[in-house]
């Protein structure tokens, strides 16, 4: 039986959606808070789907597991990131509230993402 690529994973679609939504808030910063709290938001965000994308061509259930847990420990780092950026006035109450709604579906979408992830049962 096939397995559906990763880019019918509604996980992975929140990703982008994610990723797609911070790129457009962070592009509208000045250089230093692009520089210094926009990159790092970004590359982690990036890397969110970047890992589920890696950890589903790795071929093992057990590297795709690992993968998947270096995503989530991703969504983490954004979480940081995030907070960083509300506490430093870069992030309006519009952009806070779309993202926070983006990571509460996203993270327990994870979760059960990893949790799917094994070896398939034996029907005989």
């Amino acid at each position: 039986m096939a397995t559906r690529g990763f880019e019918e994973l509604r996980v992975y679609q929140l990703s982008e959606k994610l990723a797609d939504e911070i790129w457009k808030v962070v592009s509208e910063w000045d250089y230093m808070a692009k520089d210094t709290v926009g990159k790092q938001l970004v590359r982690a965000v990036d890397s969110v789907g970047a890992n589920i994308a890696e950890g589903s061509g790795r071929g093992t259930y057990q590297d795709n597991r690992r993968f998947v847990r270096i995503a989530r420990g991703s969504l983490y780092e954004v979480r940081h990131w995030l907070r960083r950026a509300y506490s430093r006035g870069l992030l309006d109450e519009e952009n806070t509230l779309s993202t926070k709604l983006l990571l509460r579906e996203l993270m327990p979408k994870l979760n059960a993402y990893l949790r799917s992830i094994g070896c398939p049962k034996n029907n005989d």
